[in-house]
């Protein structure tokens, strides 16, 4: 007899851990194919400027190469994504320093190591634009007419005139810095290509359509004649979004002119001087609140570096927009912002996806509005949290049962809050170690933004085989977040099977329907949701045929299977995204109903501060949320963690350096990172609250974490301090600074 839930809300084993573990998994390099050679870029030295002249050193074998330049590419010279303004070879003109310029493929990888370094590319430098102070200065235009990818501006209430009932004003700036995705696999793409029969590769990725679709316009290929297949990912945070287009265009265009299977993989240096990385960001605030601690009017400028093109920038900017007001009621908002160009490789997709930034900036700037208030950060909070029924800023009204103040209960006495507030003012004057503790509290939305959802139209397919195993196909891809094994428990228990009667097919897009991108905390709520519609209507296929009891063992479904396809043939069926009919979005007022569903959450992290040589040292991490039934508690608390730890190297560590547009510490020697000694004990909780909408109630879960452990740390080093912290990567050079100017 089917057993209800006897899978979703355990820690089931992974569906891919074994080969994992064992080495058997086979990840891109794992690769080889008959006569496969391999590939490399060459790229501009310079960040903008025409290219005069490409010279070939004479001691190489050139003849022996395979080389590729803009001229050759059949269809359009573009990354196909939101829009065509980045080439996929630069021709004729150069907008960064590590810009694609040729591409070189042979059997021997050493020589075409040589052969890269033997290729000069002559530019004739123009005037570069490297902050976005400078961007929007407009003094040197480099990007449309004004330098400016997108704007938004959101109003509420009307905050002109709010002012006047305010008690205290407060403003603030706040900067947080471009991160690096650090995956534990670099990019990486094999391909075949050829004008009979088109155009495959197999690769590390995230979205296998969006590659599809790249693919298909640089080629001028029809989609059948396009076939793109993952293969083990290692990671991914958004970094594995929009690039593996530009990687996939590459090593295709060398199999196209070489009529050989191409391999294309970057080292780690490459990987991280070449790729995107998460936006800088630049956010400034005006808050205006009662005596009694009431907001009364938000005003708050965003802004986001993109980088030379425009890639994912608008839709970064969307969600750093629509968060950046909080999880809180105010009668009056108005939101603008903007992304704007610079000479440095384009930033795009990272986990949180513009959030992160703004968040950082708003739960850094509460705590300075609740101490002009004369409040404490947390009387604040609760005096002003959304309610059921109310408002956000973009003008949806909350229809979900919000906890907030529940949540941050229970976040205040885990981690012991008041008392080591207490304690520490009381201890810090006399301690050569500075001891604070802050928390922040936030939401983010799961799926895509407003009717982006809608224009997916999203489908999974689950298909039975006469032996009563079971199918999901879908385009949502593993990357080390548990996709597989989430989709095996949905699939399992809507069924009532076990969990080795699932198959997660591989995504490949000659197999798999477009379930949309694996992003967006959008998997396990969206693509879950469809799985789960899928495989009832196949149940239902059963029990209405008569073959299949409404009662039944994993074995009567395996022969109700066999009798249901000699009669009928295939069993399966295809279930497609319905936009809810409640839910209605305007594009153009950028008001309505953001998304769905939120993940509701508080942080508190305690930090140590030795202010002799300004290091921080997180040493406590609690972690409350709110997230819809859990359908795996093991990879739910791995999400949180990992994203903490993520957290944890975009408050203190994780500072990129530019050089005119350039990484210049684009090493793992140079570039630091949180490492296992960094990282404290991270205590996460659940409250559930399951969604109607969501597979057995689950909601998205994977951004969430990114969104507040930065301003939970940066407030406790505050706290332990007495500073006041705006921006973020907060490195010991950047606390001595502030810890001198302090005392002067």
């Amino acid at each position: 007899m089917a057993i209800e839930n006897r899978h979703i809300g355990r820690p089931v084993p992974r569906k891919e851990g074994r080969e994992k573990v064992t080495g058997s998994a086979r990840y891109v390099d794992d690769f080889t194919f008959p006569g496969m050679i391999h590939g490399v870029t060459v790229r501009s030295p310079m960040p903008r400027g025409r290219i005069r002249e490409i010279r070939f050193a004479k001691n190489i074998p050139w003849h022996e190469f395979t080389i590729v330049s803009a001229k050759d590419i059949p269809g359009k010279n573009c990354v196909a994504l939101l829009i065509e303004d980045q080439p996929c070879l630069a021709d004729k003109f150069v907008n960064h320093r590590e810009e694609p310029v040729i591409l070189l493929a042979h059997p021997d990888k050493y020589l075409l190591e040589e052969a890269r370094r033997a290729v000069q590319i002559d530019v004739e430098p123009s005037p570069a634009v490297f902050s976005i102070e400078d961007s929007l200065s407009k003094k040197q235009i480099i990007w449309g007419e004004d330098n400016i990818f997108k704007t938004y501006e959101v109003e509420k209430g009307e905050v002109d005139r709010a002012w006047a009932a305010a008690d205290f004003i407060v403003e603030g700036e706040y900067a947080t810095g471009a991160q690096e995705q650090l995956y534990i696999e670099p990019q990486g793409m094999i391909a075949q290509a050829n004008p009979k029969n088109g155009v495959t590769v197999w690769g590390s990725l995230q979205c296998p359509y969006y590659v599809h679709k790249a693919l298909a316009r640089l080629f001028d290929l029809p989609k059948e004649k396009v076939r793109v297949v993952q293969t083990e990912t290692g990671g991914g945070f958004g970094g594995k979004e929009e690039y593996p287009s530009m990687i996939a265009g590459h090593a295709a265009l060398l199999a196209w002119k070489s009529g050989k299977a191409v391999k294309l993989i970057y080292d780690r240096a490459e990987d991280m001087a070449a790729t995107t990385k998460r936006h800088p960001s630049r956010t400034r605030h005006r808050t205006g609140v009662t005596r009694e601690g009431m907001l009364v009017a938000m005003e708050i400028d965003f802004t986001l570096d993109g980088g030379a093109y425009e890639t994912l920038s608008p839709v970064v900017l969307s969600r750093g927009t629509i968060h950046a007001a909080g999880p809180y009621s105010c009668p009056n908002v108005r939101i603008r912002s903007r992304v704007v160009a610079t000479n440095a490789p384009p930033h795009g997709a990272f986990r949180g996806f513009g959030a992160p930034q703004s968040v950082f900036a708003l739960e850094r700037h509460l705590d300075k509005v609740a101490a002009t208030a004369g409040l404490s950060p947390d009387e604040f909070r609760r005096k002003n949290f959304i309610r059921a029924g109310e408002t956000l800023a973009v003008g949806q009204v909350v229809q979900e049962k919000v906890q907030m103040e529940k949540l941050l209960d229970r976040a205040l006495e885990l981690s012991g809050y008041h008392q080591k507030r207490a304690r520490f003012e009381k201890e810090n004057p006399r301690s050569p170690i500075k001891r604070g503790i802050g928390f922040a509290s936030f939401l983010h939305g799961a799926g895509f933004t407003g009717s982006g959802e809608e224009y997916l139209a999203s489908e999974a397919l689950v298909a039975a085989t006469r032996e009563g195993k079971v199918q999901v196909l879908a385009g949502s891809t593993e990357m080390g977040q548990g996709t597989n094994t989430v989709f095996a428990q949905i699939a399992a228990d809507t069924l009532g099977l076990d969990l080795d009667q699932i198959e997660i097919l591989r995504p490949d897009t000659s197999l798999v329907p477009n379930s949309g991108p694996t992003v967006a905390s959008r998997t396990t709520m969206i693509v879950g949701k469809l799985v789960e519609n899928a495989a009832s209507a196949v149940k239902n296929s059963l029990v209405e045929s008569g073959f299949l009891k409404s009662s039944f063992t994993p074995s009567d479904f395996g022969e109700a299977c066999a009798r249901y396809i000699d009669k009928f043939g295939p069993l399966q069926s295809l279930a497609k995204y319905q936009h809810p009919s409640h839910l209605h979005w305007d594009d153009n007022k950028y008001q309505g109903d953001a998304y769905g569903a939120y993940g509701w959450a508080v942080y508190v992290a305690e930090v140590a501060v030795d202010p002799r040589t300004a290091e921080v040292r997180v040493e406590d991490f609690v972690a409350v949320q709110e997230a819809g039934k859990v359908i795996n508690p093991v990879l739910a608390a791995g999400q949180i963690e990992g994203g903490v730890a993520q957290g944890v190297g975009f408050a203190l560590y994780e500072n990129i350096v530019w050089q005119e547009g350039r990484m210049a510490n684009g090493q793992m020697t140079n570039y630091i990172m949180p490492t296992s000694m960094d990282v404290p004990p991270i205590r996460v909780y659940f409250e559930e609250i399951p969604y109607e909408r969501g597979p057995a109630g689950a909601k998205g879960i994977g951004e969430l974490p990114l969104d507040g452990t930065a301003p939970a740390i940066a407030n406790a080093i505050a706290h332990a301090t007495g500073t006041d912290i705006r921006e973020i990567p907060m490195t010991p050079e950047k606390l001595m600074d502030l810890l001198e100017g302090a005392h002067e």
